[in-house]
């Protein structure tokens, strides 16, 4: 197993974040996980890459028990694409510096081990940013951001890939460029589980084999794409009628809300 979420509660501020979650991500999975704003799913992310700590229940990722392992050593298996990140690269730092930070799963120059130059230019070009390695990282759009971001996640040879609304921001062409990297990087890595948070049914691509849907802490509905993804649940998570449509394997969700007029 990649993950083994066992009654896993969340609690910050007296606020139930995360409700008795249990879940298994075996090796070689890819799931997608969807849900409004608030629902968790970043908070889950998070969680499983020790970021933060579980309330209550018991947390295993990739054979180790939270608890009984060195979590700073566990993350260099674990690649990470996300906002979250974003935040903490300093926009001054160099392009191959970011990447080669995945090494040690840490941020700035890497130090304490040797520098992998042929792995980071190898890296930028699959995702096709090596043209950047010399420039700033703040001076970067928003597509080159998550391009690098992609390749720093993937230079350790991660066991299990979280990717948080990677395509936050993406026009549609820098969008399915993405998800076509990511498609063919999962076909060459196998075994390599990835969880992918999306607010977006668009982005569902037919190569991921499950999906979860969350609303307020909890899972609703998990289990395959064409079983989770439907009008009942999708009204259920976001509490408005939908339509799920469905064309060469991939998802669009039609929705219908009511304009609050101001008095």
């Amino acid at each position: 197993m990649s993950v083994i979420l066992r009654d896993v509660c969340f609690v910050r501020s007296g606020q139930k974040i995360l409700s008795h979650i249990t879940w298994e991500v075996q090796q070689g999975d890819r799931w997608v996980i969807l849900g409004p704003n608030g629902s968790g799913k970043t908070t889950l992310l998070k969680l499983i890459s020790g970021y933060i700590w579980p309330t209550s229940g018991t947390v295993e990722v990739l054979g180790k028990r939270f608890g009984t392992v060195d979590l700073r050593l566990l993350r260099r298996k674990i690649g990470w694409v996300g906002s979250f990140l974003q935040e903490l690269i300093p926009p001054g730092q160099k392009v191959f510096d970011v990447i080669a930070g995945g090494v040690s799963a840490s941020f700035g120059k890497v130090y304490g081990c040797e520098v992998p130059f042929d792995a980071v230019e190898r890296w930028a070009r699959v995702v096709q940013c090596d043209s950047l390695l010399d420039k700033p990282y703040g001076v970067l759009s928003q597509g080159e951001k998550q391009r690098v971001l992609l390749a720093r996640a993937l230079i350790s040879e991660p066991d299990l890939l979280l990717l948080d609304e990677p395509c936050a921001g993406l026009d549609v062409v820098a969008r399915e460029y993405f998800l076509k990297t990511l498609e063919h990087i999962a076909g060459r890595r196998k075994t390599m589980a990835v969880l992918l948070v999306t607010h977006h049914i668009e982005e569902v691509a037919p190569f991921f084999t499950g999906a979860v849907v969350m609303k307020a802490g909890r899972f609703i509905a998990s289990g395959s794409s064409d079983r989770v993804l439907t009008d009942d649940i999708l009204k259920e998570a976001f509490n408005v009628p939908v339509k799920v449509l469905r064309h060469n394997g991939r998802f669009a969700l039609y929705c219908t809300v009511d304009l609050i007029r101001p008095a």
